[in-house]
């Protein structure tokens, strides 16, 4: 057990305490990083988004003027449309929190599970993408084994996101600097190198557009382009990232989510329209086991070998940004998860932190979920970037429409602002929602569908859980009610002998069960027990790990309910006392406590309360911790023994 512990320590890290009122600081993320960790999804998309729109258009490639353009507007629209989200929604949560509490619980559980597909995918897309980048450098006798290193570099960064947050962006730091830096210097480049043609771009295009309209009329010229522009959707992705996570920011979070947002549009709207117009400019042609984005700068960089071994520095930032972006998926998703598991669409055990305060069910979820869905798409980005652009923009239309519903609701509260604002998100919502039903007709057959199926199955499952925790929860108050004792009579406690015969009784959120325990072992073993000592353990998760004054909140009610079980001994005259813990596992809490106990009381036996459903299963079993059955497995291995007392709900 010393060695295990020991290890891990060694690969995760050391334990973090979350009352430290300096965590925080240490945690959370200034605007630069949260850019770097966040920004890469969105900031990567141009290494595929582009490319969609560019070879979409056919021979008509002049047109990709107007795909510039419009990725430039439409990246800033939903900027400032998400920097709404983040005004409104300080404690993160995103388009979750936005349609939940905007436009109903149930539209909410919609974009929520748009958001864990979407992720899910982010990280599979992303690192198919970056695989490709790298094995183009590489022989085609290699290619068998791509796929295999895609599911190696998955384990990866799921190790990397287990020691937390901030160290994982700072170990992928320099790679996305690198990519932005070089991408940026060669897009310069490029079109300087090539200004004579910078020139005659407006006009080629206006001249092609005339005479195209004029051979197949406007409708159908319009159609081409906008074809191509929501094929080039991926580019957008990763914009709600900030919104999703604004609760892990630097303090005052507003600002530095709008400072990041910023950041992220500025960089993306460069590189995406920058690459765009490079193709106008260099007319690119496809060629087989090679991104457009490598042709282009193969082009630009000529065949020197300078030109060869910055070629291949590209492409190896660019698959490197791209595993950044899959990082995203670790960093974003089990955020959406955990908020989710709050409202209880999820099991709870999703809202729960580690050792590193990490959502650790979470990751390992999304990582075996991006697993599952490499393995069956084979990892063809083609194909993943159809089913990951849907739910994109699901969730975006979703949030877009929740802030022009709201700010409909609050024009007669709100500021003078409030029509500015009002368009910004309408105008981003028809935008948003077009591409998703362009998208979403154009590509169902070639893969759109399972996107679909698998989100409606998400929704199937979640609708389950929330039915089940509904009716668990109702029978849990009344129960409550049922059994809250009043405390009326005054205290006379008698004093503690630690040689007596001891109740240890563990505690847990409910009273109403903790009261069945008592009164069932005062009823089992009449005027035996002397002692009566009551565990709890207050549990950091999601919830309250928003802030520090959600923490002492937490604590405050942990104590103040086992402070009431002392007190209804007292006042019967039975000697009683509390011990109270406070982390990230319930278990391990509970387990140190009793410890602790059975070093003071010799003569104790250790009472818990475990719920019985009349259908019993696995499924039950793994909505509800099963707690009292891990505590009495390692009271056993300290000689200590752990009474269960069933109790049917």
């Amino acid at each position: 057990m010393f060695l295990s512990k020991k290890w891990k320590e060694t690969l995760i890290g050391h334990p973090l305490n979350p009352f430290n009122p300096n965590l925080m600081r240490h945690v959370s993320l200034v605007a630069f990083i949260a850019w770097v960790g966040l920004g890469a999804d969105g900031l990567s998309s141009s290494c595929y988004g582009p490319e969609e729109a560019y070879m979409a258009l056919g021979v008509h490639t002049n047109f990709a003027l107007y795909i510039a353009i419009a990725t430039a507007i439409t990246v800033f629209l939903i900027s400032l449309g998400y920097n709404q989200v983040i005004e409104l929604f300080p404690s993160g949560g995103g388009s979750y929190k936005v349609a939940s509490q905007l436009l109903g619980a149930h539209v909410g559980l919609l974009s929520g599970a748009a958001l864990i597909v979407d992720y899910a995918l982010t990280i599979a897309v992303s690192t198919a993408s970056g695989m490709d980048a790298l094995f183009s450098l590489v022989p085609i006798q290699y290619l068998p084994y791509k796929l295999m290193a895609e599911v190696g570099l998955i384990f990866g960064l799921l190790f990397l996101n287990m020691r937390g947050m901030k160290e994982s962006i700072k170990f992928l730091m320099p790679i996305f600097l690198g990519f932005f830096v070089i991408h940026v210097v060669l897009i310069t480049y490029g079109i300087f190198a090539h200004h004579e043609g910078l020139m005659l771009i407006v006009p080629n295009t206006l001249e092609e557009t005339q005479t195209t309209i004029k051979l197949i009329g406007w409708v159908p010229v319009l159609a081409l382009v906008l074809h191509a522009y929501s094929l080039g959707s991926g580019t957008y992705t990763g914009l709600e990232a900030v919104s999703n996570n604004v609760n892990f920011l630097r303090e005052p979070r507003v600002a530095t989510g709008k400072l990041t947002m910023f950041y992220m549009a500025i960089s993306l709207s460069m590189t995406a329209g920058g690459i765009i117009l490079l193709y106008l400019l260099w007319e690119p042609k496809a060629a087989l086991g090679k991104t457009l984005n490598a042709v282009v700068f193969h082009s630009i960089l000529g065949d020197s070998p300078f030109g060869s071994i910055m070629l291949t520095l590209t492409l190896l930032f660019e698959a490197g940004l791209l595993f950044v972006a899959a990082n995203t998926g670790f960093l974003a998703g089990p955020n959406v998860l955990a908020n989710m598991a709050i409202d209880g669409w999820v099991p709870n055990r999703f809202r729960h932190l580690s050792t590193r305060l990490v959502v650790q069910n979470g990751l390992f979820l999304f990582g075996l979920f991006a697993i599952s869905v490499l393995i069956w798409c084979k990892g063809k980005v083609s194909l993943l970037v159809v089913l990951y652009s849907i739910n994109v923009f699901v969730t975006f239309s979703l949030s877009l429409f929740g802030m022009s519903v709201y700010w409909l609701r609050e024009r007669n509260k709100a500021s003078s602002k409030w029509r500015w604002r009002l368009c910004v998100s309408l105008t981003a919502f028809i935008i948003t929602s077009a591409i998703l039903c362009v998208t979403l007709v154009n590509k169902f057959e070639e893969g759109g569908w399972l996107t679909v199926m698998v989100t409606c199955t998400v929704l199937f499952f979640c609708l389950l859980i929330k039915r089940h925790y509904r009716k668990f929860n109702k029978k849990l108050t009344q129960l409550d009610i049922q059994l809250k004792q009043p405390i009326d009579l005054p205290l006379n406690p008698e004093p503690i002998d630690t040689y007596q015969p001891t109740a240890v009784i563990f505690i847990g959120k409910s009273p109403g069960v903790a009261m069945h325990t008592l009164l069932y072992i005062i009823r089992m073993f009449p005027n035996h027990f002397k002692n009566f000592v009551f565990i709890s353990a207050g549990i950091v998760d999601v919830e309250s790990f928003s802030g520090q004054n959600t923490l002492q909140k937490m604590r405050s009610e942990v104590n103040e309910n086992l402070e009431y079980f002392v007190k209804y001994c007292h006042q019967y005259g039975l000697a009683a006392e509390a011990y109270v813990g406070f982390g990230t596992d319930t278990v391990a809490e509970l387990t140190r406590l009793a410890e602790k106990v059975s070093k003071k009381y010799s003569n104790c036996i250790f009472f818990s309360s475990k719920l019985i459903f009349e259908n019993d299963n696995w499924i039950t079993r793994f909505l509800h911790n099963e707690t009292p059955i891990t505590l009495q497995r390692n009271l056993h291995f300290i000689g200590k023994e752990l009474v269960i007392l069933p109790m049917k709900i």
